[in-house]
């Protein structure tokens, strides 16, 4: 609890009828202390709720430096002389219970090597999360193809499923649902959806080691895909991807594509490829950190599974809901839902200042980055102009409206996973600073700060 001196007994004794009702109704959070006045936010001069620092990222291991030291004294630094890679592929394919892993520069080279090698191209059409960091558009307009926004669900941050197929066409190729944050998506529908349209799909997994839908590894359960390993993921090598699948014939072609249309045992080129390959000493970095993966996941899980039930209560405070189906969350991000109605209208702004007055570290991520001008800059550019017809750019445009996207756009706030890394305590220093400023809602909204 945010106060180990204020006891069950003194809660007991201090709290008046209706305060003890509130309570065991869950209308009020039990570790708000009743009987007292709340005490002054950091932001408007009171002490903060937290002064020392969240478990650092990323977290490097001494144990690792020999390997790299060891690679790196080789002179053998591609994966062309090398094993490191081809063990990192191996091991992480193993992980996830896909028969297949190629390794990659990043996160966005995954995608766009997995939307050639399933034949997104030119024309094509894609159904595409709206709510995600921008990698995922770029990869579909990188290719001269169109990102379709199916809405997104504000409960479960993610893709809609109820609103994909009115976005379906002729020209649509294949769905990009996003495990934002490391939350799964409804692969049952989306696959379902897939399968009965004849679409592919491709799993933004960039956010999503470890996590599991229906028991599953995300990352597994669709054509493709694609997991980022830059510094602030859960398996951070600096920069790096990979691709994942369980078709052979398929995987051959990632192998490929990625090493300049080269297969592997053959001489020559098969293929127009690309480089894309992931080098020696990223790949060491890699099977190191994959010693702490699968701890530090349990640890996130528990820990987000504690603060839910911290701030639950707390009104206006909606943590996010796992859709039917997930069994297991990532968590790159624990993210909630902010109703500043229940705040007595302190907008979201001051409430995400006044958080980080309280020396918690907190954002509001993600805006409708398709109304950033982006989206209009392809469809007015020469390429787009000779791949779609007029009257289908005018129709797009028409249709770059999501409410369910555009609420959670403005009622989101999220915390970092090296926020849950911690002990529990931390994650009583997170609600206690949350229902602080609940109870300083109205002082809050006078000031000038």
């Amino acid at each position: 609890m945010g106060n180990s001196n204020f006891t069950r007994r003194q809660f007991l004794a201090t709290a008046s009828t209706g305060t003890l009702a509130a309570v065991v109704a869950g209308t009020v959070p039990a570790y708000a202390k009743a009987g007292r006045k709340a005490s002054q936010c950091a932001i408007l001069g009171g002490k903060p709720v937290r002064a020392k620092s969240f478990t650092r990222w990323p977290i490097w291991d001494k144990s690792a430096e020999g390997p790299v030291l060891e690679v790196l004294r080789s002179g053998k630094w591609f994966r062309g002389s090398g094993t490191v890679v081809s063990q990192f592929e191996e091991k992480y394919a193993a992980l996830l219970g896909a028969k297949r892993c190629v390794a990659v520069m990043n996160g966005t080279n995954a995608l766009a090597t997995a939307l050639h090698c399933l034949d997104v191209g030119v024309g094509d059409e894609v159904i595409v999360s709206p709510y995600t960091f921008i990698a995922t558009y770029n990869v579909v307009l990188n290719a001269t193809a169109l990102p379709v926004f199916a809405d997104t669900d504000p409960e479960t941050f993610l893709i809609n499923p109820d609103t994909i197929e009115s976005k379906i066409n002729e020209n649509t190729r294949a769905i990009l649902p996003v495990h934002i944050f490391g939350l799964p998506c409804n692969m049952t529908r989306i696959n379902a959806i897939a399968k009965q349209r004849n679409l592919k799909v491709i799993e933004d997994a960039c956010q999503a080691w470890l996590a599991e839908f229906g028991g599953k590894k995300c990352g597994t359960l669709g054509d493709l895909g694609c997991f980022s390993f830059q510094e602030s993921k859960h398996l951070p090598a600096g920069e790096g991807g990979a691709i994942t699948g369980n078709d052979e014939a398929l995987m051959d072609q990632v192998m490929a594509f990625h090493n300049c249309g080269r297969v592997k045992g053959k001489t020559g080129y098969t293929m127009i490829g690309h480089n894309r390959r992931m080098t020696e000493y990223q790949a060491a970095i890699l099977l190191n950190q994959m010693q702490r993966l699968e701890a530090d996941t349990a640890r996130r899980v528990e820990n987000a599974n504690y603060l839910t039930s911290k701030i639950k209560d707390i009104p206006g405070i909606v943590p996010h809901k796992l859709c039917e189906g997930a069994t297991k969350a990532a968590y790159h991000l624990y993210p909630l839902r902010y109703k500043s109605e229940q705040f007595n209208g302190l907008p979201r702004n001051r409430f995400l200042a006044a958080l980080s007055a309280e020396g918690i570290p907190c954002s509001s991520v993600y805006g409708p980055q398709y109304k950033d001008g982006l989206m209009e800059a392809a469809l007015t550019s020469k390429n787009f102009k000779r791949a779609f017809p007029k009257e289908r750019l005018d129709r797009y445009r028409d249709e770059l409206h999501y409410p369910g996207n555009e609420q959670l756009c403005q009622e989101a706030v999220c915390f970092t996973q090296n926020l849950l890394l911690g002990p529990k305590s931390d994650m009583d220093d997170i609600a206690n600073a949350i229902q602080k400023i609940y109870e300083n809602r109205d002082a809050l909204l006078k000031a000038k700060v």
